[in-house]
């Protein structure tokens, strides 16, 4: 569970029974009921999504325009030049 093993899991108790005490019972049962409408919520959003994207079909008008899309040339970086002769030690712009 959560890739903690033995140990981990007896110190991360220890440290809730610190913190919470006799209080622990009730934020166990919060957090699980917490967890519980999160997974609804996430279930409820996956099935939305699916019905959405399994309910419409994909028309001849849109994939040409997916198409035209792709076809577009790809942008490309200018070629690098190096300089045609070495800088010269007499010709600095710092002196």
């Amino acid at each position: 569970m959560f890739g903690l093993g033995p140990m981990e899991m007896i110190i991360v108790g220890v440290i809730a029974v610190l913190l919470f005490g006799s209080r622990l019972p009730e934020v166990a049962r919060g957090l699980g009921k917490s967890m519980n409408e999160f997974r609804k919520g996430m279930s409820g959003l996956q099935d939305e999504l699916h019905s959405a994207t399994s309910g419409t079909s994909t028309s001849r008008s849109t994939q040409s325009r997916f198409n035209e899309i792709d076809d577009r040339d790809e942008a490309t970086a200018p070629k690098f030049e190096p300089p045609t002769s070495e800088p010269q030690p007499g010709n600095s712009d710092n002196a």
